[in-house]
């Protein structure tokens, strides 16, 4: 079978197609035959040796798929040949592997997958729909105003409707480009606020009625967060997320005395933890449901032919890509 194989670190061009023997599905796992597999910032970064852990080489990335039971290992239950599933491999413990046309995953962390659910789709609910799931969860924005950094993107566009759906006040979505401020509004956010232009606080300010942002959803990294400090409410909460903040994080006396003068708090996000199988089993199938019945839109990303994974990587390096980037074996 074909797959993409990391044997040293550095740009896209790293990532090498290869043939390998299709895996055998051992006690208790299912071989999938992929439909999609999904492609996640902190990929590119693992791919650059710029991850929080360093990972073993050679190595086939990708810890998210969906796509048709082909066979069944030795006491493996609950799913049947030619059903449709996700696997999601992360939640497994599994980090690795996904870039292939087959895989070999444990029966009990796979998940139904409706017939009108497509597999790009499921894969964008994955790592993104549950990180978004998990963090209106931790940082509730229920009667609130809350801005959501990077809202066009694959947890951003998730966490402007799950938001919405949990009862905030008013949703801001902050975004680079006109583009994706309007994909932001589609999917309900009331304000769009550009975060490349200098006057970009003065705007959040404004769409929150001058009161401040009493909950902030940050994963850009940089001058972005240090800039959202500003912007809270008093008894605000900042909640940082995502491979970019863990890299590029700058915090000091002037923020830190604002955060004690305001009471305002800054709250760490990490999915991993949050995770076990009963959980993630319920909540990707409550996920799946809602985008069944089309109440959570997947924005349209692009596909990639598998053997095309260096390109993928390059879209979603350039920061110009929304919604869900996927490879297709």
């Amino acid at each position: 079978m074909k797959a993409i194989q990391i044997s040293r670190f550095g740009g896209p061009e790293v990532l090498e197609p290869i043939d390998i023997p299709k895996p055998a599905p051992g006690p208790g796992e299912v071989l999938i035959r992929v439909g999609a597999v999904g492609v996640n910032f902190f990929e590119t970064l693992q791919r650059q040796d710029r991850y929080g852990s360093t990972p073993s080489l050679p190595m086939i990335p990708g810890v998210e798929v969906a796509g048709t039971v082909e066979a069944l290992g030795t006491g493996a239950s609950g799913v049947g040949i030619g059903a449709r599933v996700a696997a999601p491999l992360f939640a497994a413990g599994i980090f690795s592997g996904g870039y292939a046309e087959h895989v070999a995953a444990d029966a009990g962390w796979t998940v139904p997958l409706p017939a009108s659910v497509s597999f790009a789709t499921a894969t964008a609910l994955m790592v993104q729909g549950l990180t978004a799931l998990h963090l209106t969860r931790q940082a509730p924005p229920a009667g609130k105003t809350v801005l959501v950094n990077a809202a066009a993107g694959g947890v951003g566009s998730l966490l402007v409707q799950l938001a919405r759906r949990a009862g905030a006040r008013r949703v801001i979505a902050a975004a680079s480009s006109p583009e994706k401020l309007a994909a932001a509004r589609e999917l309900g956010a009331d304000a769009g606020i550009d975060y490349s232009r200098p006057d970009w606080t003065a705007e959040v300010q404004a769409a929150a009625g001058g009161a401040g942002v009493e909950v902030i959803y940050e994963s850009i990294g940089g001058a972005i967060t240090t800039t959202s400090f500003g912007l809270l409410a008093p008894l605000g909460r900042i909640v940082l997320f995502g491979a970019l903040n863990l890299e590029d994080f700058g915090f000091g006396v002037p923020e830190l005395a604002s955060l004690v003068a305001g009471n305002q708090s800054l709250a760490g996000f990490s999915l991993l933890p949050l995770l076990s199988q009963a959980n993630v089993k319920a909540d990707l199938a409550a996920l799946f449901s809602l985008a069944e019945r089309g109440e959570l839109t997947v924005l349209p990303g692009s596909s990639f032919p598998l053997e095309q994974a260096a390109a993928a990587h390059h879209a979603l390096e350039s920061r110009r890509s929304t919604g869900k980037l996927v490879l297709v074996p």
